[in-house]
């Protein structure tokens, strides 16, 4: 029976879960995930998860966060002064907001982290960054 390699175009449905339990992604209920496996698509540690697994092969994967999103970058957290935020652009901690990169005119999602009476604080590391991940994996498809 075939493995997966890299290389190979694979589907797979998955269950993403925090080492707390916490539900995160998912694919129940729609299309598996389809992608090149080695072709930087997917984080590191779940190519490596993948790799070696047979069609109808179901498996958990624990990974760490080097092989996930990485460690919080605190070079990623940018303190604004209240008067700088447009007034009618509401804020709370925990919303996600879409910032605007100057002269790229691409969007950068950020999450609010602080907010104090003159500032609000913006974390634009993935919001993931810093977390061991655990995959449960169910392999769909080779090629």
């Amino acid at each position: 029976m075939a493995q997966v390699k890299s290389g190979d175009k694979i589907n797979v449905h998955y269950t993403g879960r925090l080492t707390d339990g916490t539900l995160f992604d998912s694919s129940e209920g729609r299309e598996p995930l389809e992608f090149q496996v080695g072709s930087g698509m997917v984080i590191k540690g779940f190519d490596e998860g993948v790799t070696g697994m047979t069609v109808g092969e179901k498996k958990t994967v624990h990974i760490p966060v080097a092989e996930a999103y990485g460690e919080m970058d605190s070079s990623y957290l940018a303190v604004f002064n209240k008067e700088e935020i447009p007034s009618d652009i509401p804020y709370e901690v925990g919303m996600q907001l879409n910032m605007h990169q100057d002269g790229t005119g691409q969007v950068m999602p950020v999450i609010v982290v602080e907010v104090t009476e003159t500032t609000i604080t913006l974390d634009a590391n993935h919001p993931l960054a810093g977390k061991d991940l655990i995959f449960d994996l169910e392999l769909v498809s080779i090629g």
